[in-house]
């Protein structure tokens, strides 16, 4: 390469669009289309004709759709924002026995699917119970003699799951609060300022935007869930979405509710994103080591109290109840059916990580190589559009998936019987393609976000000496990028391997006849009050989750 086409290429000047930056722009915008398929499948089947059904569930249910959504996410952002945040000072500022421990533990219940969690305390407290049992033997009181908080209940919804959801807020706040300036903490002390007083004043705004981030991700992950919403009888978006497809058989309605979802991401996404545009970066970064002060005896069991209690209930009690349930009576029941589960959850998993991690290293090498020019901005655009499936919820996802490729189907069926005089049948939504097409929309920005930020850490002078060389990209690929790539792969297949072994809204509408994951299985029994046969199942999704927020914290806690 001459010394004016290294200076080009290193010069932020327009270029003029080569054929193969037109074919790479045209396959991004493609990819992008295909992969907001169920947004426009949303959006043009809401403009569908009802059978009736919509007008009856607008003048029946849709405002408590609408009141107990929005309820459900106030009651886990308040709660995920204070446990996230309290705990995230706490174990960043003070000392206090148990400090290292419990810092590493307060990640666990992210492990935990959130309905795993609500079937195991429905268990616990429902009133024939082991706790309201074991209340009545010890006092002697009646049914009626004494009044117990039910947990099949909006608040208890909200409980739930922000008992499981917290570490959202946990983790990116910890970081947070270590990384900001000390200075200003230390000064505001000086100044006769209270610890509560400094925190308030100056930790907490600088930490501001890091807090939002981590509420946003619980409030869409709130806005997504089925399990918890379905087993406890609260009636939202997404169990609607789901009666009103199975249970009333209308597609428009469903896919109007639909509808009401996206918008209601959409302005989560917008809140957050207006919330932050104004919050800058530290005007001091961190500037000295954090010292962390020691309070007093009492202080320090507080503390302790304080981050001890969320393990607890998110995670200690609901996973030793499963497994005394599993090694008591969920081992003797359904080991084939449970393996065969396994081995469909495993294909599946597997399946989805190859497919997101090929396209995200297609998404990654797009913009690592794209100039400055119109069509550029555009594949820019495409990627950003193709990467937003986490902010959508499975069932808005099999909902906008299920009437256009239905559609193609019946071409494709149409098409063989007048060509070929044989009937495929449903090729598309009879098999797993259907579900398999979901789950990479909606796991690829967990991919994405891991692998380009280490393509775009390869440095370019590695790529230009190659080639002087006589290397071809393909090689230059191969032999230098791939290697130092691999903890940035491991980590993104093993990111969306487990999260889609516990997808469950996607998974249950459009899944083929007769396959059934762990999740499904998990949902199936507890839903017919099998926990003890649940429990294996649970146990195992439970375990397996374990092995990411492991990595993921070992990861947070050495940088």
């Amino acid at each position: 390469m001459t010394a004016s086409k290294l200076f080009l290429a290193n010069t932020d000047i327009s270029r003029p669009i080569s054929r193969r930056g037109m074919v790479m722009a045209i396959a991004l915008i493609v990819l992008a289309g295909l992969l907001m398929l169920p947004v426009l499948g949303v959006l043009v089947g809401s403009f569908g004709e009802s059978d009736g059904t919509w007008n009856h569930i607008r003048e029946t249910v849709l405002t408590e759709y609408l009141l107990h959504t929005l309820g459900l996410l106030m009651i886990v952002g308040v709660l995920t924002a204070g446990i996230g945040t309290g705990a995230a000072w706490i174990v960043s500022t003070l000392n206090f026995p148990g400090r290292k421990l419990l810092e590493w533990l307060l990640v666990l219940p992210i492990a935990s699917p959130a309905y795993i969690i609500a079937y195991v305390y429905t268990d616990l407290l429902e009133f024939a119970g082991p706790v309201q049992t074991s209340l009545r033997h010890l006092t002697g009181w009646g049914a009626n003699d004494y009044w117990f908080p039910e947990i099949r209940s909006l608040q208890g919804a909200g409980i739930v799951l922000a008992s499981v959801l917290y570490p959202y807020v946990y983790l990116i706040t910890r970081s947070a609060f270590l990384n900001q300036s000390q200075t200003r903490f230390h000064a505001a002390r000086s100044l006769g300022a209270s610890p509560f007083r400094a925190f308030w004043s100056v930790a907490l705004p600088s930490a501001r935007a890091a807090i939002i981030a981590g509420v946003a991700l619980a409030l869409m992950e709130t806005a997504a869930d089925f399990g918890v919403s379905d087993y406890f009888g609260i009636t939202t978006f997404s169990t609607g979405i789901y009666r009103a497809w199975y249970g009333m058989g209308d597609p428009v309605s469903s896919l109007r509710l639909a509808g009401c979802l996206l918008f209601l991401v959409a302005a989560i996404l917008v809140i957050e994103r207006v919330s932050r545009a104004n919050q800058g970066g530290n005007a001091i970064a961190r500037d000295v080591t954090v010292r962390r002060m020691t309070p007093g005896p009492f202080s320090q069991f507080i503390c302790f109290l304080a981050c001890a209690l969320p393990v607890l209930i998110g995670f200690v009690i609901p996973v030793g109840t499963l497994a005394i349930l599993a090694f008591g009576e969920g081992f003797q029941a359904g080991v084939s059916e449970f393996l065969r589960s396994v081995s469909n959850s495993l294909t599946l998993s597997v399946i989805i990580s190859i497919l997101t991690l090929g396209i995200s290293l297609f998404l990654a090498y797009a913009q690592r190589g794209r100039t400055r020019n119109d069509l550029s901005r555009f594949s820019g655009a495409a990627t950003r559009l193709a990467t937003l499936g986490y902010a959508l919820p499975g069932t808005l996802l099999a909902v906008g998936l299920l009437l256009p490729l239905i559609a193609l189907d019946k071409s494709i069926s149409r098409l063989a019987q007048d060509f070929l005089g044989v009937n495929p049948g449903l090729v598309l939504t009879g098999s797993i393609a259907t579900l398999i097409y979901a789950c990479t929309i909606r796991f690829l920005t967990v991919s994405y976000n891991t692998v380009e930020p280490a393509v775009n850490a390869i440095p370019r002078a590695v790529d230009e000496a190659a080639r002087t060389l006589g290397s071809r990209l393909s090689r230059i690929v191969y032999e230098i990028h791939l290697p130092g790539l691999k903890p940035a792969l491991y980590s993104a297949a093993l990111l969306v391997f487990i999260d889609t072994m516990r997808e469950l809204p996607a998974t249950l509408l459009l899944r083929p006849f007769n396959f059934e994951t762990l999740a499904t299985r998990v949902y199936r029994l507890a839903s017919d009050e099998r926990l003890s046969e649940a429990s294996i199942s649970a146990l195992a999704l439970v375990l397996i989750g374990l092995i990411p927020v492991i990595l993921i914290n070992k990861v947070s806690r050495s940088s």
